[in-house]
């Protein structure tokens, strides 16, 4: 990419199939090197915004740009400037490892030597210590994963989209497979993630929230937060064996904004700074209770619920 240009570039893009809008009028900017994360429920429109940024579908309007190509017309040249992981498993689990990764390579016309070095570099980098002849449907799942992520990074693409790589595996598998992702941005690689774990979403340098195939919010994790919630946010535990009726008393109460169950914990908004004090005396000694930052998750919710009263 050319200096200062802009990695990925969305303007005005739609998509619709039939009546269905999947994609409706978003723009966005990608910086280089940056790790961008796209939210939303399942059916917001993440997926086929990226098939479109890969060259893969073609727009009902607008243009978006990859590495300062035209997604419509430089498909083909968009295409070795991105590596593909999607939600799906990608690699073939009735081949062996190696096997998989030279059908890749076929496909991006690498040579046998640059097979060769990339695969010490990437077995290297996610620190893949099974055979080569393995079966790929005898590996962990969360092995997979990181090999499918491998796989597209073998021609050494600037871009990554990675949609939805940690669905489905445990958390310690998650964690690492971020760590990963850290690294590559580290290294320069311009990182677009789609996840459903907002959790996972702290790591993006910023996030754009989908609903219903439009972009609802686009901004730092951190101003996202403060944006959304210029009231305070409570969390309360209550001890095993607390009676509920404190719960039902601070749904009445005419401070409280919002209460939302988080595992054994409440999250609660509360309408202004002094409220909380006040709420916190009245509560039971029997609960646990303290002022926190709202997770990704509280903003959500809170910008979904916004859109839906509009």
């Amino acid at each position: 990419m050319k200096k200062n240009q802009l990695a990925v570039q969305a303007r005005h893009l739609s998509v619709r199939f039939g009546t269905f809008t999947a994609v409706d009028d978003i723009s966005f900017a990608v910086r280089p090197g940056e790790i961008f994360g796209f939210l939303g429920a399942n059916g917001a429109g993440k997926t086929t915004t990226i098939r479109v940024l890969c060259g893969l579908l073609i727009p009902s309007a607008g243009q978006a740009w990859v590495a300062g190509l035209d997604c419509q017309t430089q498909a083909a040249d968009v295409k070795t400037k991105v590596g593909y992981m999607s939600q799906r498993f990608t690699l073939y689990s009735d081949l062996t490892v190696a096997e998989n990764l030279a059908f890749t390579a076929a496909l991006r016309k690498l040579d046998t030597r640059t097979l060769q070095r990339r695969t010490r570099e990437l077995f290297d980098f996610i620190h893949f210590d099974y055979p080569q002849n393995s079966m790929v449907s005898d590996l962990p799942g969360g092995i997979k994963q990181q090999l499918a992520l491998a796989a597209a990074l073998l021609h050494d693409p600037p871009i990554i989209f990675l949609d939805e790589p940690t669905a489905g595996v445990a958390p310690a598998v998650r964690a690492r497979f971020w760590s990963l992702i850290r690294q590559l941005a580290r290294a320069g690689k311009t990182i677009f993630v789609t996840t459903h774990y907002l959790d996972e979403a702290e790591n993006c340098r910023r996030i754009a929230l989908m609903r219903d195939g439009q972009i609802i919010a686009l901004d730092s994790p951190r101003r996202l937060k403060a944006s959304a919630f210029p009231e305070p946010v409570l969390e309360i535990e209550p001890q095993p064996g607390t009676s509920r009726e404190w719960l039902r008393k601070l749904k009445l109460d005419p401070r409280v904004a919002r209460i939302q169950p988080h595992g054994r914990r409440y999250h609660v908004l509360v309408l202004n700074g002094p409220a909380w004090q006040g709420i916190a005396r009245r509560l039971p000694k029997t609960l646990s209770l303290r002022r926190i930052q709202p997770s990704l998750e509280d903003v959500f919710i809170r910008l979904v619920e916004a859109e839906v009263s509009a």
